[in-house]
């Protein structure tokens, strides 16, 4: 886990009403024994509270572009990874994907 990564992927799923438990169940089980094989352990996962509901929001650290994407592209190629995707489909109504870049304030050192 990279507290302090450069490249943060902060990835917001919309669930389907009362599916949350389902969606959750389901990334546990199939998509997170892929994703901590190439991408490692997120810096987070947390659910939406107040705002939107039913999302859920995850966090990803990376040291720089070319990491991000050669772990998602290696990702993309595993096998099991598709069984997540087939069992998910169903229960995500929206997806927003955001890269954002930690900013280097001098209070913070």
């Amino acid at each position: 886990m990279n507290f302090d990564a450069p490249i943060v992927d902060l990835r917001t799923y919309t669930i389907q009403l009362r599916k949350m438990a389902e969606f959750i169940d389901v990334f546990d089980r199939l998509a997170m024994p892929v994703q901590l094989k190439y991408l490692g352990r997120p810096l987070g996962m947390y659910t939406s509270a107040v705002g939107p509901l039913n999302q859920i929001v995850h966090l990803w650290g990376f040291p720089d572009m070319g990491e991000f994407e050669r772990r998602h592209a290696e990702r993309d190629k595993d096998p099991d990874w598709p069984a997540y995707l087939t069992a998910s489909g169903h229960l995500i109504t929206a997806q927003e994907n955001r890269l954002i870049r930690r900013v280097d304030l001098p209070s913070l050192r």
